[in-house]
């Protein structure tokens, strides 16, 4: 029964904040006025809409990417360090190049972030198909690379010396990216977020690359007996991915900070695992995935202050919802669903080793 795809994490949200309302109650704190505070900082004025639509570009962007290195059985940990791979490119490309158009130098600036993502994104593709290396393990490490390269490069080669903080030189305003609602800092990526899904979907189910990838990710052996070229596909698919994350990045720096500060931490590249398991690596399920994320992330703070609760009760339920998601079965016997026998879970990806 397929409605199963879609009732399974909507039970799995709903369980994990009765399970929050639960906590709060047993605290002798008011569940009502917490989770009023919640829906007040995310969505209570047009402010917070466009703060929660802020916060979602960065979570579409980077939950496609980790959604997209699945569909190729490929567990792409690296999104982090891709999306600074990004941030650095546009950063660099948004100060250093000048005498453009802004219709010239702003896709320039885009392109770079998804070029240096993309690249990022690509090594340790090409080391699983060529040496067998985990991606787990080289996108985890490839994000310290990354991050510390990061750290070195604001502070030394492209430090503004006259910043009292490490930071880049402010990006020329011929790279900015423009707000989509003026007096809000909602901006036009959030539109390339948006058009980015409609992209990644028709790429997936629409073209032969699209088949490829998604054949090679449900069965390797059958996608090499067929003549496709694994080594290909992994290295395409996972320069996809890093060059999503790559977007995120380059968004952030010309639509947000028009620059790049040394303490650059977003922890949106880990978020974005539990966002694409939510959306069950469905490109337009992501939408609403990375709305509830960035909807959780913003109005925690109003609710901190309205109940006077902590706000590590927003990573509680963020945790139960990836637990349930992660194992349906739980959902299932709470609320007396059968599983779907025609139907067999998706393996996101292979064993280790394999």
């Amino acid at each position: 029964m397929r409605y199963q795809e879609f009732v399974i994490p909507l039970l799995s949200i709903v369980t994990s904040l009765i399970i929050g309302a639960i906590i709060i109650h047993l605290s002798g704190l008011n569940v009502f006025r917490a989770y009023q505070g919640l829906w007040q900082g995310a969505f209570g004025k047009p402010r917070a809409i466009a703060e929660t639509f802020v916060i979602t570009t960065p979570y579409i962007l980077t939950g496609l990417a980790v959604a997209f290195g699945f569909k190729c059985g490929l567990f792409n940990i690296g999104v982090e360090g891709q999306l600074y791979a990004g941030a650095v490119s546009a950063a660099f490309i948004g100060y250093a190049l000048r005498g453009l158009p802004h219709f010239v130098h702003l896709p320039i600036a885009i392109i770079a972030g998804i070029a240096g993502g993309a690249v990022w994104g690509a090594i340790p593709g090409y080391l699983k198909a060529k040496t067998g290396g985990h991606e787990v393990i080289n996108t985890i490490m490839m994000n310290h690379i990354m991050i510390k390269l990061t750290d070195y490069l604001v502070k030394n080669p492209m430090h503004d010396t006259t910043a009292s903080i490490p930071r880049t030189p402010y990006i020329l305003d011929t790279a900015y990216l423009p707000k989509l609602i003026p007096g809000f800092r909602l901006h036009w990526g959030f539109i390339i977020a948006l058009a980015a899904v409609f992209l990644i979907y028709f790429v997936l189910y629409k073209t032969t690359t699209g088949f490829e990838i998604r054949t090679v990710g449900l069965n390797q052996n059958a996608a090499r007996y067929a003549g496709m070229n694994i080594t290909r596909n992994f290295v395409i698919a996972m320069a996809i991915s890093g060059g999503l994350a790559g977007m995120a990045g380059a968004n952030e720096v010309l639509g947000l900070n028009y620059n790049l500060p040394a303490a650059f931490i977003s922890g949106y590249g880990f978020d974005a695992i539990a966002i694409a398991l939510l959306a069950k690596s469905n490109p337009f399920g992501i939408i609403p995935s990375a709305i509830l994320w960035a909807a959780l992330r913003n109005g925690a703070g109003l609710m901190q202050i309205r109940a006077d609760i902590s706000i590590d009760l927003i990573n509680i339920i963020q945790a139960f919802v990836i637990m349930f998601i992660a194992a349906p079965t739980i959902v299932r016997w709470i609320y007396r669903i059968k599983a779907d026998k025609a139907k067999a879970d998706v393996v996101l990806t292979k064993g280790w080793g394999k």
